[in-house]
């Protein structure tokens, strides 16, 4: 999992300063957590984005974005509350879901948006 500045996210989501319409850069579907450290519902969430990073390895680039630090692109998107969780297929239009989820909910959006289904736990 990989904490986002806006530079990094320039070069793999989306170029805002050179295009205007989205293009998704990267190769695989990400997710993007939009969080701030005093954030209590966003601790809850930072560890299954820890453990959904090691499920779906390979399959789902997950990312984080502090929104104190990075307060360019949390008005970006609009991020009025937080958490806020921006799913991003490859191909199509990314979808943002506001609030903590359980992960069974974020898997649930995944295999929705993205078309991956949760990994077998043996």
């Amino acid at each position: 999992m990989e904490n986002l500045t806006k530079q990094t996210f320039l070069k793999k989501v989306f170029d805002y300063e050179n295009k205007t319409e989205w293009e998704f850069q990267g190769d695989k579907p990400c997710i993007i957590d939009f969080y701030a450290d005093w954030c209590g519902p966003c601790k809850m969430v930072a560890p299954i984005m820890e453990e959904l990073s090691q499920d779906y390895k390979g399959l789902v680039d997950i990312y984080k974005i502090d929104t104190e630090v990075e307060q360019e692109l949390a008005s970006i998107f609009g991020i009025r509350s937080i958490p806020s969780v921006l799913f991003v297929p490859v191909n199509d239009k990314p979808r943002m879901a506001v609030g903590a989820m359980p992960k069974e909910g974020y898997q649930s959006a995944i295999k929705d948006i993205f078309g991956i289904n949760p990994p077998i736990k043996n």
